[in-house]
C-alpha cells in the first residue's frame, strides 16, 4: 500500500508528460502519437506485478503455514513474525502439557491426608481450572470419595473458598493464605521445598486453621527445550510470566534457560508486562492458552494461541499453533522470514521491469531506432511481468 501510494501518481504524471511532449514536439499526426504513447505507458506500468507482489506471497505462506500447523489470522502477523525480538510465555499449557497431576498430599501433624484431600477435592468440583481437575482426578485415583459443597467462590490468581458440610474450606496459594490470615506452621518450609522443585503448592485451611498441603506438577512438553534453544539462537529474548509462585516459575525457568522469569503474576498484570516491554522499544509476541491470557495476547504485536487451549485465547490471537507446540513459533518465524524475502524479491523485479518498460513505452527507442512501442506489446509485457 505504501509503495502504490507513490507508484500510481508517478506513473500518471509520466503518462501526462509523455502525452504533452508528443503532442507538442512529436511528428505528425502528433495527437495520435501522443495518445498511443501515453496509453502504452499506462498499460506497461499497470501495477499488476506490484499489486501481486505481496498478496500472492501471503496467500502461499498462509497455505504453507496451515500445512505446518500454524494458522495465521491476518497478513500483518506474517510480516511481524520476522520482526519479533521478544517472546513472552505463559507456563501452564504453553511450556507445559497443561495436564497437571496431583503429586503430594500432606496433613499437619495429627491430621488425616485423606480428609484434607476429600475437603479440597469436594470444593474443587465446582471449578474448571486445570489444577482443580488434577485435584479431583487425584482424589478419585486414591479412592477418596468426594461429596458436594454448599458454596464456592473462585478468587482470581489466588484460589478458592467455600463450604463443605459444616466447614469453611480455603484452598489456594501464599497470597490467599496471607489474605485470610492463616498461620501455615511447618507447612511453609515444605511448600518452599516443593516449589523449588517446580511443584505448584497449595495450602488447605479449614475454619481458618491450616490443615494440610497439596502439590501439583505439570510436565514440560518434550519439544519445549528444543524450541527455547532454537529461539535463543535466533536472538529472541524469552520472558516467562506465570501465576504460579515465583519459586515454581524460577525452577521451570532455570531448567529451560529462560532469560527473565516473573512469578505470582495476576492475569491483568500480564498485559502490563507486555506493555512495559513494548515501551522499551521491543517487538513483542505473546504465547498463551488460557482465558486469562487473552488481554495480553491482544496487547502484543503478535498474539500466539495454543490450539489445545481455550477458544477465547484463539479468538484474541493473530496466530494459532494447532498442535500447541512451541516449535510452531520457530516454524512461524521461518515462514515469516521466507515470505517477506519473497515479497521484497517480487517488489524488486516489479520495479526493475517498470524502470525499463516505462521509458521504452514513453520515448526511449524512438530517438535511437525510430521505433515506438505498440500498446499491444505493452499489454503483453505487462502480463508477462505478472507471471
Amino acid at each position: 500500500d505504501s509503495v502504490s501510494g507513490w507508484f500510481v501518481p508517478a506513473v500518471m504524471a509520466i503518462a501526462i508528460a509523455t502525452f504533452a511532449v508528443w503532442a507538442t514536439f512529436g511528428p505528425p499526426p502528433r495527437m495520435a502519437y501522443a495518445i498511443l504513447n501515453a496509453v502504452a505507458v499506462l498499460i506497461i506500468a499497470c501495477p499488476c506485478a506490484l499489486g501481486l507482489a505481496t498478496p500472492i506471497s501471503i496467500l502461499v505462506a498462509t497455505g504453507r503455514g496451515a500445512m505446518a500447523g500454524v494458522l495465521f489470522r491476518n497478513a500483518g502477523a506474517i510480516e511481524l513474525m520476522e520482526q519479533v525480538d521478544t517472546l513472552v510465555l505463559d507456563k501452564t499449557g504453553t511450556l507445559t502439557e497443561g495436564r497437571p497431576r496431583l503429586e503430594v498430599v500432606e496433613a499437619v501433624p495429627g491430621g488425616d491426608p485423606a480428609e484434607v484431600l476429600r475437603l479440597a477435592g469436594t470444593l474443587e468440583r465446582g471449578s474448571e481450572h486445570p489444577l482443580a481437575s488434577a485435584i479431583v482426578e487425584g482424589a478419585r485415583d486414591r479412592g477418596v470419595a468426594l461429596g458436594h459443597h454448599e458454596s464456592f467462590d473462585s478468587i482470581t490468581g489466588r484460589g478458592v473458598v467455600g463450604r463443605v458440610g459444616d466447614f469453611e474450606v480455603i484452598l489456594g496459594n501464599l497470597r490467599l493464605r496471607e489474605d485470610r490470615g492463616v498461620d501455615p506452621g511447618g507447612l511453609a518450609e515444605r511448600a518452599d521445598a516443593l516449589r523449588a522443585e517446580g511443584h505448584t503448592a497449595m495450602f488447605v485451611a479449614v475454619d481458618g486453621t491450616a490443615a494440610g498441603l497439596l502439590s501439583v506438577t505439570d510436565p514440560i512438553k518434550p519439544t519445549t527445550p528444543e524450541a527455547i534453544e532454537r529461539l535463543h539462537r535466533e536472538g529472541i529474548r524469552i520472558v516467562l510470566v506465570s501465576g504460579d509462585s515465583r519459586a515454581t516459575a524460577e525452577a521451570v525457568g532455570r531448567r529451560l534457560g529462560i532469560d527473565e522469569v516473573l512469578g505470582d503474576v495476576l492475569p491483568d498484570q500480564k498485559v502490563e508486562v507486555v506493555r512495559r516491554l513494548q515501551d522499551e522499544g521491543r517487538t513483542v509476541a505473546m504465547a498463551g492458552d488460557g482465558i486469562n491470557d487473552a488481554p495480553a495476547l491482544a496487547q502484543a504485536q503478535v498474539g500466539i494461541a495454543m490450539g489445545t487451549g481455550t477458544d477465547v485465547a484463539m479468538e484474541s490471537a493473530d496466530v494459532t499453533l494447532v498442535k500447541g507446540d512451541l516449535l510452531g513459533i520457530v516454524r512461524a518465524r521461518a515462514l515469516g522470514r521466507a515470505t517477506m524475502r519473497n515479497v521484497r524479491q517480487n517488489l524488486f523485479f516489479a520495479f526493475v521491469y517498470n524502470a525499463i518498460g516505462v521509458p521504452v513505452a514513453a520515448v526511449a527507442l524512438y530517438p535511437i531506432a525510430g521505433v515506438l512501442l505498440s500498446p499491444m506489446f505493452a499489454a503483453a509485457a505487462m502480463s508477462l511481468s505478472s507471471i
